[in-house]
């Protein structure tokens, strides 16, 4: 029902930046966070930055500074902006998204496939 698909990974130097996007679709009726993880070799997934639908942004220690977090509502889009990146920034990248499908109806999580960001000269 619902379809999370990002784009933007690739190979860059250091220093170099790279954006990602996560565009989601399907039978929604609201979106409430939506958010960017990462998960690299060996590693548990961590929370990269998350943009609520009101309230403050929150980004991990690692990349503030770096990293921007955007969204565009009425395409139902998230944005990764990542400058200045660093090897330690190798990672698959996930999109997380906390969505309604109605009115009054729970809400649930739902993850992108990840798009993989390598950092290397």
């Amino acid at each position: 029902q619902v379809q999370l698909v990002e784009s933007g990974g690739g190979l860059v130097q250091p220093g170099g930046s790279l954006r990602l996007s996560c565009a989601a679709s399907g039978s929604i009726f609201n979106i409430n966070a939506m958010a960017w993880y990462r998960q690299a070799p060996g590693k548990e997934r961590e929370l990269v930055a998350v943009r609520p639908s009101v309230g403050i942004t929150n980004y991990a220690d690692s990349v503030k500074g770096r990293f921007t977090i955007s969204r565009d509502n009425a395409k139902n889009t998230v944005y990764l902006q990542m400058n200045s990146l660093k090897p330690e920034d190798t990672a698959v990248y996930y999109c997380n998204a906390n969505i309604n499908l109605r009115w009054m109806g729970p809400s649930n999580d739902y993850w992108g496939q990840g798009t993989q960001v390598t950092v290397s000269s």
